[in-house]
């Protein structure tokens, strides 16, 4: 590369989160992960900001401005400039990175002292950090959700437990929104709404949780984010973990999945509350060997399925409020 070139790649390196801090962002701890920090500007911008696996950071508008890109778009977008002065400007925080090209502008003390406590980012693909500033937009879940609550019939009281309304939001088309994690957090989400459900563009599929605790003494598997929750409102939910693969389980899921079960305290049972079809008849063969290759004594795997065949857990919750309740094992022993 040339030295022009050079400037240019080490700018993109710089760490978007210092130049947040000179432009008068904050961080949001509360939606700020592992994988990506969130910063809200004065002014009402949101911004959410990643690193690329190429070592260079990325920014994505969440609310106020829209735009993308990176340290060059955020700065042209505050304070203006054509790309020769933006990059005089930006000089001061290469300075900062330890690269020092002469008639260095000094970078603002608010901006060098925050940046030395930022912890440091886990790599994330564009496509995902993408992801997240789109779900990092949604709104929470209100007290009443048409879809949730009328279509599917799930009561409100139980959609504001804290374990399932943090990870629920509805998109501007009233739709709920699911979030799916694995390693890296926050990956993807699916949507669902009146004849309407897909995934989200760019992500991948995770594992959906209901928000653990450390006394959670069981662990509900299901095939949706809605199952599970229906689940919880036939058998309980109090001490309970909520997941769900979404069906269809890719490469990684059955790993993220296993490492859930490990996860669970001493004395915990994990209960495989799948659709009573053929389908189902698989994801119990697969649960029940993820369970089997952990070599946990201290846990208990059982089987809880629909007592109609081809029914989910949702069909059976849906029965039971409209009169025809069918019955619950209340979990059985896998043979």
């Amino acid at each position: 590369m040339t030295s022009r070139e050079d400037e240019l790649d080490q700018i993109k390196r710089i760490d978007l989160r210092m130049i947040g801090f000179e432009l008068g962002f904050e961080v949001n701890d509360s939606k700020t992960s592992t994988g990506s920090t969130c910063m809200d500007h004065p002014g009402g911008d949101r911004i959410i900001i990643g690193l690329a696996p190429d070592g260079h950071y990325l920014w994505f508008s969440v609310r106020g401005t829209p735009g993308s890109g990176s340290a060059i778009d955020l700065w042209q977008q505050h304070r203006g400039g054509n790309l020769g002065s933006v990059r005089r400007d930006l000089r001061a925080f290469l300075g900062a990175a330890g690269y020092v090209p002469s008639g260095t502008p000094p970078l603002s003390p608010k901006a060098s002292q925050q940046s030395r406590m930022l912890p440091n980012l886990r790599p994330v693909e564009r496509d995902i950090l993408g992801v997240q500033a789109r779900y990092a937009g949604f709104r929470p879940l209100g007290p009443h959700h048409s879809y949730l609550c009328d279509t599917r019939g799930i009561p409100p009281e139980i959609l504001a437990q804290p374990q399932f309304h943090a990870r629920i939001r509805v998109n501007a088309s009233g739709d709920a929104v699911f979030p799916h994690f694995d390693d890296s957090g926050l990956c993807g989400y699916e949507t669902k709404g009146d004849g309407f459900q897909s995934f989200s563009k760019g992500g991948r599929k995770g594992i959906w949780c209901s928000v653990p605790d450390r006394q959670d003494l069981r662990a509900v598997i299901s095939e949706s984010a809605i199952d599970a929750i229906s689940y919880g409102v036939v058998s309980g939910h109090n001490r309970t973990r909520f997941l769900s693969f979404s069906g269809g389980m890719n490469d990684q899921q059955p790993r993220l999945l296993q490492q859930a079960m490990s996860k669970m305290q001493e004395g915990s049972v994990i209960v495989a509350a799948v659709d009573n079809d053929e389908a189902g008849d698989g994801y119990i063969r697969t649960l029940r060997g993820l369970f089997d290759q952990l070599g946990r004594d201290d846990l208990t795997f059982l089987e809880d399925r629909p007592s109609f065949i081809g029914a989910d857990w949702n069909d059976d919750l849906r029965g039971r409020r409209s009169g025809s309740p069918q019955p619950h094992g209340g979990g059985r022993p896998e043979p």
